[in-house]
């Protein structure tokens, strides 16, 4: 539905919706609140301490105007409470200055800032206070641009929702058989909620529903894969264990149970499509080495693809390592025009028996001669489609996906409802566990120290930062920054700096420069969440940890600890907050990544599962709502139960239709 049809939406605030990406009424009712505040707690700023974020009443006493200091622009207002009086600022928000008129009152909400005796408040949001006597329930708090208020946002969101009356794709029968309440309730629910039981009820239906039609999706996309093969492998298995024998380490049980899962695959009479996932350094390269031997051996072709440069090249060389004795061709974006022509023509005369690449490797003249097996390593880097698009270079090809990013088992039986499923749970013997500490600011040049005691000793330390560039506001150093300030400051030390938007060939240079010591430091964007195996690594630091989610500090703290030297993980901290706090001791007592996980999950209350890296955007209008985990296996088993009466199917299929261009692209994290 077109937003002009939606009452109380003016022209003037189309323009404003668009910039927040709502371009129609369906897109306004998800546009859900990122906060709910309860009227009926409201704290006097003379009984808040720094750093609290509270929700209070003031009156306005000088009405804001727009001032410049230096670069930075802010709008300031004086307000009073009773005989108290403080000043509340808003930075690069220029339109606050018509908004707020002297001898009234508004709800003011925000952090607290209390510093020589004098209080103030940094870019709160606010509300008039109009009649409080008829304040009541729990107002909801949206991100908003441009002329857009709280309230209006609330009188639009319930507006659209009655304009749209949305209707459950859940079949009837289902309904009545477990009591789901009304879809279109839930949603007028969340926009205005009348306490947190209903709005916890409502989240939770409105997530019942986008679960059960994704996950229907899903399963009518994917189809039954189960098929005959074209072709047989002749290694046995004292072939196989052979092969092994060629490693360093003995193969943990993990591992072992694995190969063995992957053998019977490719021996048996139908197509292998297995995801192995595993945490980091549980040693899925060695399991993935031998399906590839297995496919070589049998004198068939296999690919090996990965999602950077970095690791592409690194997966090239360990192949080279351990199949030595086959052809193996490498193919990325940064060969020249001549190189991989000439890997292309080798390849499709079958003269390669293994090609390692990036996502080079799925372009259309890019041919096999004899595909069998295809390996996907980080394949959660990987939409659909192009997974796809690899397996198709062959002839009902055999697939083994590979990710070092965990997720909860039950959520992976949900979203992987087409593949077999191994999990290495175990790590290889010679790994030391990692000792993880969180750093308060006023540990910062003691954590230095020991940095640089590192150093001198030969072992190197990662420095990760959120963002790549600075602000005028922000508090967190840059990863430039950062860059700047180590090397100013760790004399003797050599520091690299590594980041995004960098070209693929110049981070493939700094981290081979990095792996071979040239740098005892690297500051580092997440870039390095997936890179080169650097054993010398000990030490890895990230700064404003508390801005990372637990699954992505497990993955970072996971780039050490990849040899037998004791290492460390200092997670440095820089806005403290009894949730912060709690987080980032929850990755400080646990090393366990399916663990951490499932926590991850439930600590943000459903949240974004698959992730911001995602380029299909799938269901990321949730990461608003707190709904259970428990709500996304029952909408597996609505979708079960929808599925063995043939008469959904259809109507089933026409929702499939709808996600399958944001499907065919959708990574999860």
């Amino acid at each position: 539905m077109n937003l002009k049809e939606v009452k109380y939406v003016s022209d003037g605030r189309i323009k404003d919706l668009k910039k927040l990406s709502i371009n129609t009424a369906e897109d306004l009712i998800k546009y859900f609140p990122r906060n709910y505040l309860d009227l009926t707690v409201v704290t006097p700023l003379s009984e808040a301490y720094n750093n609290d974020v509270v929700l209070t009443v003031a009156r306005v006493d000088i009405e804001p105007r727009q001032s410049v200091g230096g670069r930075v622009k802010y709008v300031k207002a004086y307000c009073s409470q009773g005989a108290d009086t403080f000043s509340v600022i808003w930075f690069n928000q220029p339109y606050v200055a018509g908004k707020l008129k002297s001898g009234e009152e508004y709800f003011f909400y925000g952090r607290v800032n209390v510093k020589y005796g004098m209080v103030s408040m940094t870019n709160p949001i606010f509300e008039p206070v109009g009649n409080r006597s008829r304040l009541k329930g729990f107002m909801p708090v949206y991100t908003i641009k441009g002329s857009l208020t709280q309230s209006a946002m609330k009188t639009i969101c319930q507006s659209a929702v009655k304009s749209v009356s949305p209707t459950s794709s859940i079949p009837y029968y289902l309904h009545q058989k477990y009591a789901l309440t009304s879809l279109y309730n839930a949603y007028l629910e969340v926009h205005s909620p009348t306490s947190l039981n209903s709005l916890s009820n409502a989240s939770n239906r409105i997530a019942l529903e986008e679960y059960f039609k994704l996950i229907s999706a899903f399963r009518i996309i994917k189809g039954d894969k189960k098929q005959a093969k074209p072709r047989k492998y002749s290694v046995n298995s004292e072939d196989l264990l052979s092969f092994i024998k060629r490693f360093p380490f003995e193969f943990t049980d993990g591992q072992k149970s694995a190969v063995n899962e992957v053998y019977k695959d490719l021996t048996s009479p139908f197509t292998m499509n297995r995801l192995l996932q595993g945490d980091v350094g549980s040693g899925k390269t060695a399991v993935s080495l031998c399906a590839l031997y297995i496919a070589l051996k049998s004198g068939y072709q296999a690919s090996l693809l990965a999602p950077t440069e970095v690791l592409a090249k690194q997966n090239y060389e360990i192949a080279k390592k351990y199949l030595s004795e086959f052809e193996i061709g490498y193919l990325s974006g940064s060969l020249t025009a001549s190189e991989k022509k000439k890997i292309k023509e080798r390849l499709k005369s079958g003269e390669i028996d293994l090609l390692v690449g990036t996502h080079a490797v799925i372009q259309d003249n890019v041919e096999f001669s004899n595909l069998a097996l295809c390996v996907c390593d980080e394949q959660q880097r990987f939409g659909v489609a192009q997974r796809s698009a690899l397996e198709e270079k062959g002839e009902l090809t055999d697939v083994l996906v590979m990710s070092a990013t965990p997720i909860p088992r039950t959520i992976s039986l949900i979203f992987y409802g087409d593949l077999d499923i191994s999990t290495i749970l175990d790590k290889p013997k010679e790994r030391a566990e990692i000792q993880t500490n969180i750093v308060h600011t006023k540990k910062y040049e003691d954590m230095l120290g020991f940095v640089k005691e590192q150093a001198k000793k030969g072992f190197q330390t990662y420095f990760v930062c959120p963002k790549i560039d600075g602000d005028d506001e922000s508090t967190t150093l840059s990863v430039k920054e950062l860059y700047e300030e180590l090397t100013a400051t760790l004399s003797g030390v050599n520091v690299g700096l590594l980041h995004g938007k960098m070209k693929d060939s110049e981070k493939l240079s700094i981290m081979n420069d990095f792996k071979n010591k040239k740098y005892d430091v690297l500051v580092s964007t997440t870039v390095i969440e997936v890179g080169v195996d650097v054993p010398d690594a000990t030490v890895m630091v990230i700064m404003s940890a508390e801005r990372f989610g637990l699954s992505q500090l497990h993955q970072l703290r996971g780039r050490v600890g990849r040899s037998d030297k004791k290492s460390y993980c200092f997670l440095f901290i820089t806005k403290e907050s009894e949730k912060a706090i709690e987080r980032l001791n929850a990755i400080k007592s646990c090393s366990d990544g399916f663990k951490i996980s499932e926590l991850d999950f439930d600590m943000r209350g459903g949240g974004d599962l698959l992730g911001e890296r995602q380029s299909g955007r799938i269901l990321t209008h949730l990461k608003g709502l707190r709904y259970s985990s428990k709500t996304v296996f029952m909408a597996k088993a609505l979708s079960d139960e929808a599925f063995k009466d043939a008469n959904n199917v259809p109507s089933l299929r026409k929702y499939a239709l709808e996600f399958y261009d944001e499907l065919k692209n959708v990574t999860l994290n």
